[in-house]
Formats: C-alpha cells, sequence, structure tokens
C-alpha cells in the first residue's frame, strides 16, 4: 500500500515540469504521521535534480489514519484484533 495521493500546482503537469515517469521520487514528508496535515503542500525531488511543489491529497483525519497503518486493510485488521 502505502500510497501517497499528490496533486499538480495550478498550471502544472507532467509536461510543464518535463517529467517522463521514470524518474524516481523524493517526498519532503515531516518523519512523523501526526505531524502530516490534510492539504499540506511538500516538496518533489526527482534523481533527476528536478523539484517542484505538490499538494498532499489526505483529505480528512482518516485517510491519515489509513496511511500510518499502511491501508485499510491493515488498519481495520488492527481495529478488529484491539476489539
Amino acid at each position: 500500500m502505502g500510497v501517497i495521493p499528490l496533486c499538480f500546482e495550478p498550471g502544472e503537469d507532467v509536461d510543464t515540469l518535463g517529467l517522463t515517469g521514470h524518474e524516481r521520487y523524493t517526498i519532503d514528508l515531516p518523519s512523523e504521521v501526526s505531524e502530516i496535515r490534510p492539504g499540506q503542500d511538500v516538496t518533489i525531488t526527482t534523481n533527476t535534480g528536478k523539484s517542484f511543489t505538490c499538494t498532499l491529497r489526505f483529505d480528512t483525519e482518516v485517510e491519515l489514519a489509513y496511511f500510518d497503518h499502511g491501508g485499510i486493510l491493515p488498519y481495520v485488521t488492527r481495529s478488529l484484533i484491539k476489539q
């Protein structure tokens, strides 16, 4: 799982940024999930040296909880085990 939903800034896209899809990306996230906020802007850097800003599309605290647990299924499983 571990998918981080991102949205390009207005006016930017794969073509305007010159991305090919073959890059490796580093996403500058806070070290603790509790420090991530819905709609937060983050810096993305590619292995080719390009850098740009995207908006995190974690829109709710629940989505952040799912991400923190590695996805919906692990979240639900852990919740059921606690009961």
